[in-house]
């Protein structure tokens, strides 16, 4: 009896809702207090995001160009490999399972614990079940495996029940989203607003106490780099819609229409959102939110007290909605490295609903352990340098395909090639090169993770017994 095959299920509606629901999580309600104490002022907060908007969606749009020469489960994977060798993809899907993908599963399922904690403090994180040494297991992390673990449940059972579930928590959050920003602006502090903007493009560091300190011109570079981690990784999941290929309709049309409409969707979202925080409070307010919490000292400015809690509820929407892309995506990556040979061999095989139910199952493992580390923070804050080198490495494959394999079929071609796709691997890289000499240690300890790769990857071709199956780089 021959194994199940994927299911095209999904339609360019149910693939857009998985770029706009996987995009957002919990980062564009905190993340711009960040950015505001490393740019100051309200036009180079709203800059900061239009630059990552402007990245995030010529990425998007050149990557429909791969999607429709490969429509394959795994993506981004298999677009490294085609353009490059076995190895670049190998480091990829090694640094995706190890931290990537699943510290940020781990990360929105925490996210959802702690708003939960709002309305049941039962979850609190300081509510400690056991500890063992200086290991201790929460409630809330319990309930961020417990999600975890229900999503991947869920996703087991076929993509139709992932699929549904994508679909209707995205439109729920960005109802929510859309309905923040109308009262937000509705009801907004035209003594803030005017303070805010009257010097709108003064850049400085913002201290906590108010003060500020001028930059010198390189240093205002590095500034403006290292504000931009956070709305990179806010922004960041919009290729997972190309992981689950085979189970979308007409993939080398509706994948490239589901990243360019996802992305711009959220990008609108995300700078109205952030023009909404100008016009209700001060820069200096926006910069010292209790615990960076800035959605929630908005809405408290709005609507008092219940405001925090209405917060609470939509980042619990958007986590779970987050984590459920996610997981749905990621475990077909490690379905295709296992069909290469280069990860678990039980992750290669679809159960009777044509999904990848062992490589979910593995997924969910990483993901939880990561939720009992405490360290999914730091990690997801420290690999962004990775990130982002993947996305320049994938682009610049589209440049390599075109010299290698001129006429292979292209059912869309990359928007503004060469024009856009060059100003990406630009931009990318220029991000990079700053945050080597601001953030040495994000960079170094994001190379160490995608970097421990190489020794793997080669003992796994050592070990196998047809070696000559994979082509060595």
């Amino acid at each position: 009896m021959s194994e199940p095959d994927f299911k095209p299920a999904l339609g360019w509606w149910d693939a857009t809702m998985i770029v706009a629901g996987s995009m957002i999580g919990s980062g564009i309600f905190i993340v711009s207090a960040d950015i505001t104490r490393h740019v100051g002022s309200a036009g180079w907060l709203l800059a900061v995001w239009g630059i990552t908007g402007f990245m995030t969606i010529t990425a998007a749009v050149s990557y429909g160009e791969l999607s429709g020469m490969f429509p394959k489960a795994g993506g981004q994977y298999v677009y490294l490999k085609e353009a490059y060798n076995p190895l670049v993809a190998f480091l990829y899907g090694w640094s995706l399972f190890g931290v990537i993908q699943t510290g940020t599963i781990a990360a929105v399922g925490v996210a959802f614990a702690k708003f939960t904690a709002y309305l049941l403090p039962y979850f609190s994180e300081d509510n400690i079940l056991f500890r063992i040494n200086v290991f201790s297991v929460s409630t809330g992390q319990m309930l961020s495996i417990g999600l975890i673990a229900m999503l991947t449940f869920v996703n087991s059972r076929g993509v139709e029940g992932g699929k549904r579930i994508q679909t209707f928590f995205t439109s729920v959050k960005l109802l929510s989203l859309f309905m923040l920003i109308v009262f937000g602006l509705a009801l907004s502090d035209e003594k803030a607003w005017r303070a805010n903007w009257s010097d709108a493009w003064n850049l400085h560091a913002l201290q906590s106490d108010g003060a500020f300190n001028a930059y010198t011109t390189f240093a205002a570079m590095g500034a403006i780099v290292s504000a931009m981690v956070g709305a990179i990784f806010s922004s960041d999941a919009w290729n997972n819609v190309t992981f689950i290929a085979k189970e979308i309709k007409n993939p080398q049309r509706n994948i490239g229409l589901s990243l360019f409409l996802g992305a711009v969707i959220v990008i609108v979202i995300y700078l109205l959102t952030n023009l909404m925080y100008t016009a209700v409070l001060p820069m200096a307010e926006i910069a010292t939110a209790d615990k960076d919490r800035v959605a929630a000292a908005v809405a408290q400015n709005i609507l008092g007290d219940s405001g925090t809690l209405l917060i609470a509820v939509m980042i619990m929407i958007s986590a779970f909605g987050c984590a459920n892309g996610m997981i749905l995506t990621g475990a077909r990556v490690l379905y295709t490295m296992a069909k290469d040979g280069l990860f678990f061999p039980q992750a290669g095989h679809l159960n009777k609903f044509s999904v990848p139910a062992k490589a979910l199952w593995i997924q969910f493992i990483a993901a939880g352990l990561l939720c009992v580390s405490g360290r999914y923070g730091d990690i997801l804050d420290m690999i962004s340098f990775v990130v982002v080198i993947f996305y320049v490495l994938t682009i610049a494959g589209i440049f390599i395909l075109r010299k290698t394999r001129p006429t292979a079929s292209r059912p869309y071609l990359a928007f503004g090639y060469p024009w856009l796709p060059g100003i990406y691997i630009l931009m990318g890289t220029a991000f990079c090169v700053f945050l080597i000499l601001f953030k040495p240690a994000y960079t170094i300890f994001g190379l160490m993770i995608a970097l421990a790769g190489v020794p793997v990857y080669y003992r796994l071709i050592r070990s196998q017994k047809t070696p000559q199956t994979i082509a060595d780089p």
